[in-house]
């Protein structure tokens, strides 16, 4: 798998490739993410491991997306089978898979504990506030403007980020290019860096796509006298977004590195 240097624009290509995919086999990604929603509200259940399962399973989870566009891509309806494929390969890639989605738990957990000591729980506060419905916008508003819950935002976002660099592209290249865990990881964080234009495109395009969604709901709302229809409108709209971004990311691996496994440059070019 050749490392390859695309032209920054090419981010705001990968987001409406992820749109034009999501659209051909709609039904099928959204199954597949509700499948996926579904099996983690079904972790989380799960006493002291079920957060550590959720957050071990994000590698592959990506995985079976990317498998899902290439499948769609060459004319094909995904199916769940996309989240067990990847472990049935070689005993090899399963278990870099394995240690992959580990190393991620563990680094998310060191991170989520971080950022709360670093906030001191505002965070938690914020979140409970929201969920509740009981916290009113003035309490919410004083928390948002806490210096402390500010730097703990931007401690776990920025954490966050830098911890994605390794792991973007290192489940794709154990898969097609059957590296092993600790050269997937590096050779995903090069790539991230040398694309750092596009990436900065990408995820610029996809704050553009919520920003959108949000002033055309809040026109309507205000045109229709319905402000509840804002909070009605994102939940689906924020599924829906989900699903195409884990769409989207087949390309950013094929434009990264010329994989031998994805389709041909024809049927690329139609998405």
């Amino acid at each position: 798998m050749k490392l390859q240097i695309v032209p920054a624009r090419q981010g705001a290509r990968w987001v409406r490739a992820g749109f034009a995919v999501f659209f051909r086999r709609p039904l099928a990604f959204a199954a597949l993410f509700t499948l996926f929603v579904f099996a983690g509200l079904m972790s989380i259940l799960v006493p002291l491991i079920g957060a550590w399962l959720l957050l071990a399973a994000l590698p592959l989870v990506s995985l079976a997306f990317m498998l899902a566009t290439q499948r769609t891509l060459a004319g094909r309806t995904p199916t769940p089978s996309v989240f067990s494929e990847p472990l049935r390969v070689s005993p090899k890639r399963t278990t870099a898979l394995v240690q992959m989605g580990l190393a991620y738990a563990l680094a998310s957990l060191v991170i989520i504990w971080l950022s709360d000591a670093a906030d001191g729980g505002k965070f938690e506060a914020l979140q409970d506030a929201m969920a509740s419905g009981k916290g009113d916008a003035a309490a919410i508003a004083e928390l948002l403007g806490d210096p402390q819950l500010q730097f703990g935002l931007l401690l776990r976002f920025g954490l966050a980020a830098l911890l994605s660099l390794p792991f973007w592209h290192a489940p794709a290249l154990v898969h097609w290019g059957d590296l092993g865990m600790g050269k997937s990881l590096f050779f995903s964080t090069v790539a991230c860096w040398r694309n750092l234009g596009a990436f900065t495109v990408y995820g610029l395009a996809w704050g553009g796509v919520i920003l959108a969604f949000g002033a055309i709901a809040n026109v309507l709302a205000a045109l229709l006298a319905q402000p509840q229809l804002i909070a009605l409108a994102a939940i689906p709209a924020g599924l829906l977004f989900s699903t195409i971004f884990y769409a989207s990311l087949y390309f950013t691996v094929t434009d990264c590195f010329a994989v031998e496994a994805q389709p041909d440059a024809a049927a690329r070019e139609q998405a």
